[in-house]
């Protein structure tokens, strides 16, 4: 077979980053497979309209016809599963769509993946992957002296996203071990940089600063993350897909745990640096705390060092300089962020966080 790689959800955040640096990278086929949700943007891939090695795809991986279709059609040599509901609090309000897509959806591309890989002659079997991405909130929550979450921590989902995702990985293992279905799960920390829809921390903060909104950080802003720029993460699985091994589980983290207030104050200084309002003043003064969400983790730290023995992986970017690069990229980009922001997202960040 030629090398063809099926993204799943490849028009959202992480899958159109992982398209741009997989052909960057490897002489290959992809296919993307998108619902075109209200996060995913086909617009985020506009760059390669012309190249003859992408396909679009536009559809539910729910939809087991049409996931039976590409793979008979494409013959994938390997699944990278990016398509989920991925909003905490959306998944607070909507829980349902959140089981429908990250669970079922999973579900029904594990079941045609084994079928189409069944097919397979022994050596196209040997190739074949299932890169199953997810979530270090799977874990659950840290304490502040808590050691990283490894391959080893307990599963302990403390919302529906959570539970979703924890949901998604279980049954990726379980056709691993029933089916010998050749899967990898990765567990990333929280991604950062272009294209991400602005219901997350880091693009709300510069989109609001920018139009003078208030920038709504939860409870005590103490929250703590470990952050991960998305081009260190779409290396990672790269590696991953290349030289992981089926039936293992890799963490990936940005070694750059940071407090939810500092990083809203990093974005502010950046923001006040690189677009200065002079009638305004610094956009700190535009921070307003709000109700916390309830059941909010406390804290999120990975430990990448089994990824970085066996695959020989660890993030190049600094915190630092990676939002630099995120807040230029938003600031150079103001016509993607005209063309997503639709009325829903409006609605959605009124009734949340009380902006217009």
């Amino acid at each position: 077979m030629n090398e063809t790689i099926l993204v799943t959800g490849g028009a959202g955040f992480i899958g159109s980053n992982f398209i741009c640096h997989w052909l960057e990278k490897v002489p290959s086929d992809i296919v993307n497979l998108d619902k075109l949700t209200y996060a995913g943007n086909a617009g985020n891939l506009r760059s390669l309209q012309s190249d003859s090695r992408y396909v679009f795809v536009k559809g539910d991986i729910c939809d087991a016809a049409l996931v039976r279709s590409i793979l008979d059609k494409y013959k994938p040599t390997s699944i990278v599963h990016l398509a989920a509901e991925t909003h905490v609090d959306r998944s607070i309000c909507t829980p349902a769509e959140f089981i429908r897509t990250n669970v079922y959806g999973t579900f029904i591309l594990l079941e045609e993946a084994r079928n189409y890989w069944g097919d397979l002659d022994d050596s196209e079997k040997a190739l074949f992957r299932f890169l199953h991405v997810s979530t270090d909130e799977v874990y659950g929550s840290l304490g502040p002296q808590e050691s990283a979450f490894t391959e080893m921590t307990p599963y302990r989902p403390n919302s529906p996203y959570a539970a979703s995702k924890a949901g998604s990985d279980h049954l990726a293992r379980s056709y691993y071990h029933t089916y010998g279905l050749p899967v990898i799960i990765t567990n990333c920390s929280n991604n950062y940089g272009p294209f991400q829809f602005p219901e997350k921390l880091i693009p709300l903060t510069i989109l609001n600063a920018l139009s003078g909104q208030p920038l709504p950080v939860y409870g005590d802003g103490q929250n703590v993350r470990d952050w991960l720029y998305v081009e260190d993460h779409c290396d990672a699985l790269r590696r991953t897909l290349e030289r992981g091994k089926p039936g293992q589980t890799y963490n990936i983290g940005g070694s750059s745990e940071r407090k939810n207030i500092d990083v809203v104050k990093t974005t502010c200084d950046l923001i006040d640096e690189l677009r200065p309002n002079t009638t305004l003043g610094s956009c700190w003064k535009q921070v307003k705390y709000v109700k916390d969400r309830p059941g909010h983790d406390r804290r999120y730290a990975i430990d990448s060092s089994k990824i970085l023995q066996e695959l020989g992986w660890q993030p190049k970017e600094p915190f630092e300089m990676g939002m630099r690069k995120t807040v230029k990229w938003y600031l150079s980009n103001m016509n993607w962020v005209a063309e997503i922001r639709s009325g829903e997202y409006y609605e959605w960040i009124r009734q949340n966080y009380g902006g217009r």
